[in-house]
């Protein structure tokens, strides 16, 4: 997970301040989320038609911007289970569309399509072992990859494909084993705290 001191830099002087702008604009923390799941899939579309590079500035702007949603909905007091819910549901529509757009990059080949699906489905069983575990009343979260940490190393390691530097293995091979590795440990801390 982003070291807890850079995260709470990042909320201090970026993330609270753009809150307060979009409170004051009346934005709600829901059109935050949406906002920022829409710039996520168009940003996915415009990778998967080859504008890697764009793409992965626009993907890392949705990320961005969801970030935001928490933060608005506390500053306005109306953070809720519904909200929450969207949050999450945005979360897994975003990496989908993500990763639905690295397949259609690679599409010709196969192993690269096998890399883009085990990313996807790593990415999807982390915050599905993470709410297994909280509805055991275990603290499910931990490990590497994060969702933040999994947007980051997209979008960093995505850049160099769209520069004709690297093929897109260079992103592919360590998304696997880092989400592997955040499957393990997450499984391993549920599984100790179940009886």
């Amino acid at each position: 997970m982003i070291d807890q001191r850079g995260r709470s830099w990042l909320m201090k002087h970026v993330v609270s301040p753009i809150g307060k702008v979009l409170v004051r604009l009346r934005v709600t923390a829901s059109m935050v989320t949406m906002l920022g799941l829409v710039v996520t899939v168009a940003g996915s579309v415009i990778l998967a038609n080859g504008h890697t590079v764009t793409g992965a500035l626009v993907i890392g702007l949705g990320g961005a911007i969801d970030g935001v949603d928490g933060t608005v909905a506390r500053m306005t007091g109306t953070a809720s289970s519904r909200g929450a819910f969207l949050d999450t549901i945005s979360d897994r529509v975003g990496e989908l569309a993500m990763f639905s757009g690295v397949a259609w990059l690679v599409a010709g080949d196969s192993l690269l399509v096998v890399l883009t699906v085990i990313s996807l489905g790593n990415s999807m069983l982390i915050p599905y072992i993470r709410s297994r575990a909280e509805a055991e009343g275990l603290d499910g979260m931990g490990g590497l990859m994060g969702r933040a940490e999994r947007i980051i190393l997209f979008c960093i390691l995505i850049l160099p494909v769209g520069l004709g530097w690297y093929g897109a293995e260079i992103m592919l091979w360590p998304m696997v084993a880092l989400t592997s590795i955040t499957v393990g440990q997450r499984f391993a801390k549920a599984w100790s705290g179940l009886k």
